[in-house]
């Protein structure tokens, strides 16, 4: 009993020695993690994409363009510079989960309206940038436009953030002549100015609301005249 004893110590302050020994080279400023990088206990086994909605897992593995040779001491702004290369990456931050996890964490460019183009409809970002996002493989409910208009992608995206129903209801958006634009909504179409805010179009959910109330039946809400909502009804 003295002996497994002993033993059971000896191996306790061995594990003890070698966290110590990794721990030290952690904390090393230079050194550490080169020497690490060597060891096949940090070699990459999982890769964590966190933040996603529409990227897929693939797109970034390919990005990353590592496998399981590859060690988590590894250069990880090469890694990010090569992920944020996509077109559909806003921003990304890699971290390490010792001793073989890399961890992906994104901000994506968002679909903000879908735009007809070559003869097929495809999601674009606030900016007008195209995303490599297929429609007929990944459900997209989004307004409709005729080209990316940097103006009313804008738009969309104020109305998405402060209003994300009113948003939703939006099934198209066009202009119209000069600076006139129409908004399709299930209740009626909208006509307003280019310029117009996210929170004066939301003008027109409590008169939606009031004539829905009194069973109106509408065709039109025009914002186009200062504080006011005019509803042309049939």
């Amino acid at each position: 009993m003295t002996r497994l004893i002993a033993i059971l110590r000896t191996l306790r302050w061995r594990a003890v020695a070698a966290a110590a020994a990794v721990l030290a080279l952690l904390v090393a400023p230079w050194w550490g993690p080169p020497l690490l990088a060597h060891l096949s206990f940090f070699r990459v086994r999982h890769v964590e994409i966190d933040g996603r909605r529409y990227l897929q897992p693939d797109d970034v593995l390919r990005r990353l363009r590592i496998d399981t040779t590859t060690s988590v001491w590894t250069d990880l702004d090469v890694l990010e510079r090569r992920v944020a290369m996509h077109p559909q990456v806003h921003t990304v931050i890699i971290e390490r989960d010792l001793p073989g996890t890399l961890v992906v964490h994104v901000t994506e460019n968002l679909p903000i309206a879908i735009v007809p183009a070559s003869g097929d409809l495809r999601p674009v970002d606030a900016d007008g940038r195209f995303l490599p996002i297929d429609p007929s493989r990944i459900a997209i409910d989004l307004p409709v436009l005729v080209k990316p208009d940097t103006v009313l992608l804008h738009l969309l995206a104020d109305v998405r953030s402060a209003n994300p129903a009113l948003f939703g209801d939006i099934s198209d958006i066009r202009r119209t002549g000069g600076n006139d634009i129409s908004l399709t909504l299930p209740a009626a179409n909208v006509r307003a100015l280019a310029s117009i805010t996210a929170k004066r179009l939301a003008d027109i959910i409590p008169v939606e609301t009031d004539l829905a109330r009194r069973k109106a039946r509408v065709t039109e809400l025009d914002l186009r005249f200062r504080d006011q909502v005019i509803a042309r009804t049939q």
